[in-house]
């Protein structure tokens, strides 16, 4: 027979854990100090990029050498980041060597492309030498070896095309030209065949197909800004852009129908071809601006 349960027989009760004492608030850790002391911090070289002082290359090199300033300190470390309202000082030093920069105009030749060298064709800056330099070049510019540095085509001409291709040593030109907040425009001349019809071909092409050229297209699912699209002649239309798509004129004219037969382009901004022969070269002007 189970005996009567006795009080003293009962299990005795767990104590009742003590809530853990909350935490008196820690000062934050550096790290997390620095992560705030940085938010709303830009890249000083990016900066300096933005503000058409020179291209990030260049503010890189000019920082490595202690030539950028920010409100008055030398700073001479890369990767340094500012607040994009601190006051930049470039030293002389920096400006001399950018005045010492080129910018190369080329008539390209069709069959050779912009840049590298590709399937066995030649790149245009192969033919910038004394031989190939326009005769009627009123620069002042003496032809260096050095000037063949660090250049390179700021923006394409495909190796079909012809006219006007921009070589620059200097970053600003290169931003200005084919930045992605670039409003320079690009003025071409382009001759085209429609089905069978290779004369008069202003007679044959629909109204419509010639109002899609000028705005309505899209390439890559993405639209196209509005174009400046006109006949030059009954064979040849004269587009101006305000963007630089790979094979761009090309595409959009297979779009409405029309085959490219012939593309030049004569003018980037206020700089023209004029009468700079196909093959040779020219300095641009201290007094010329895209």
């Amino acid at each position: 027979m189970d005996r009567p349960r006795r009080d003293n027989d009962r299990p005795s009760a767990k104590p009742t854990p003590k809530p853990a004492a909350k935490p008196a608030d820690t000062p934050p850790s550096p790290a997390r100090v620095a992560r705030a002391g940085e938010e709303g911090l830009v890249r000083l070289s990016k900066v300096m990029s933005e503000l058409g002082l020179c291209s990030r290359r260049e503010a890189d090199e000019w920082i490595e050498k202690g030539w950028v300033l920010v409100d008055g300190v030398v700073i001479d470390t890369l990767g340094t980041r500012i607040r994009p309202d601190q006051n930049i000082e470039i030293l002389p030093a920096a400006h001399a060597v950018q005045s010492q920069l080129v910018t190369i105009l080329i008539h390209k030749p069709v069959g050779y492309v912009s840049g590298q060298a590709e399937d066995g064709y030649q790149p245009a800056v192969t033919l910038i030498n004394p031989s190939n330099h326009w005769a009627e070049d009123h620069s002042g510019i003496r032809f260096s070896p050095n000037h063949l540095r660090t250049l390179a085509p700021a923006g394409r001409l495909d190796i079909d095309s012809t006219g006007l291709l921009v070589l620059t040593q200097d970053g600003r030109v290169a931003k200005q030209l084919i930045g992605g907040h670039s409003e320079v425009d690009k003025e071409y001349l382009v001759r085209v065949k429609f089905g069978e019809h290779t004369i008069d071909v202003d007679k044959h092409l629909p109204d419509e197909s010639l109002a899609l050229l000028r705005h309505g297209l899209e390439l890559d699912g993405v639209p196209l800004k509005t174009a400046q699209v006109s006949w030059q002649n009954g064979e040849q239309l004269r587009f101006v852009l305000r963007e630089g798509k790979k094979r761009q004129i090309r595409r959009m004219c297979e779009l409405v129908g029309l085959e490219v037969v012939g593309l030049k382009r004569i003018r980037m901004g206020h700089v023209t071809l004029g009468e700079l022969p196909a093959g040779q070269w020219r300095y641009l002007g201290a007094d010329e601006t895209f």
